[in-house]
């Protein structure tokens, strides 16, 4: 191994759970869960290949978080009932055996949900139309559905939605959760100011966007306590927005990176489409580093990108603790194996995507 990639094998702590190295899976939705929402052992078995190929910590796809409107896709993994705490557990125990940590992270869908067995109707901070279209590598077709405006009742529940799933999160063996606040999901779609017109404490200007988020902090921390990491995930672009930028620039960034460090998350997961590029046009700092200013003693994972050794370096050199990865990880599940060893990367095939999304036998070859 060569010296200069010795600082991404050295461990780290967040919140008190230790990761052996500054390698992350990011979450990836690969719509393989049963119809009902429980975890498969075709997921344990492409989980465990990330852990056994030596990354540090696994962020599993976005579960959500109640049966009313959260899930978001057709076979998306849940985690509302005992049964799929139940079917989650030999998922964990895969990941933990060979030394990795395994967060969850908590979804809800809001507006662009695209597949849910619960209800046929969809609901978001107003009643505004999402952009773009539903996508067809998750069972999505044609324009997504016009949501209605939350009530007061339904915002509670969906509150309720995650600390409830947290609880059973932590029941299903994972070491830490994750809360879904990126790429235009419920929680993002209340931090949008196209997507929030609301005139109540719920909207107003981008410090005000952020009660939601704060909100469902507060109470996840309630029910899991202060022994189990919980950290925020955070995106400027969205699924169905990919280039969209906040249009405070760095005014948004102090707020809504401010309110999170306030607030006591135990990490900030940052995703760009290259993490390591300037967040604003004609500007000069990464998102990373903007969180970095703006939350300087929470620890950063960051996201987007990232391919190789070097530009891991450059990633962590402007702020972040730990670098997830996403598709060259799909590609090379031993990357930090690999990275160790100083062995050739495999090329990403986008294949493996196609046309559906779910996990492909080739995925689960030794």
């Amino acid at each position: 191994m060569g010296t200069d990639t010795n600082g991404l094998f050295t461990a780290t702590d967040i919140a008190g759970v230790t990761l052996r190295n500054r390698f992350a899976v990011a979450p990836m939705t690969r719509v393989s869960a049963a119809e009902d929402g429980t975890a498969t052992a075709t997921m344990a078995r492409y989980y465990e290949r990330f852990a056994r190929g030596g990354f540090g910590l696994v962020v599993a796809e976005g579960i959500y978080t109640d049966q009313a409107f959260a899930q978001g896709y057709i076979h998306q993994p849940g985690i509302t009932d005992d049964g799929q705490i139940q079917a989650w557990r030999p998922v964990v125990d895969a990941v933990r055996r060979h030394g990795a940590r395994f967060f969850a992270q908590l979804m809800h869908a809001g507006a662009i949900s695209q597949g849910n067995r619960f209800r046929d109707t969809t609901v978001g901070p107003s009643a505004v139309q999402p952009k773009g279209h539903q996508m067809d590598f998750y069972y999505g077709e044609g324009a997504y559905r016009m949501p209605a405006s939350m009530n007061e009742e339904q915002i509670a529940d969906a509150i309720e939605g995650f600390a409830a799933s947290a609880a059973r999160a932590v029941a299903a063996g994972f070491d830490g959760v994750e809360i879904h606040g990126a790429n235009g999901y419920l929680i993002d779609q209340f931090l949008t100011d196209y997507a929030n017109r609301r005139g109540d404490q719920w909207g107003g200007d981008t410090r005000r966007r952020t009660t939601l988020v704060r909100a469902v902090f507060e109470a996840v921390r309630a029910r899991v306590g202060t022994g189990v990491p919980v950290g925020v995930r955070i995106s400027q672009g969205k699924v169905n927005d990919f280039t969209h930028r906040w249009a405070g620039r760095e005014q948004d960034a102090e707020a809504i990176f401010g309110t999170l460090a306030e607030a006591g998350v135990n990490y900030i997961h940052v995703t760009e489409h290259k993490a390591w590029e300037p967040a604003f046009e004609g500007g000069r700092d990464s998102l990373v580093a903007l969180a970095r200013h703006y939350a300087s003693h929470v620890p950063l994972i960051a996201n987007g990108g990232v391919q190789d050794a070097a530009r891991a370096q450059e990633v962590m050199a402007a702020g972040a603790d730990v670098l997830a990865l996403g598709k060259v990880a799909l590609a090379n599940p031993d990357f930090p194996n690999r990275v160790r060893a100083e062995r050739e990367m495999n090329a990403f095939d986008p294949a493996v995507l196609g046309p559906i999304a779910n996990i492909k036998p080739s995925e689960l070859a030794a």
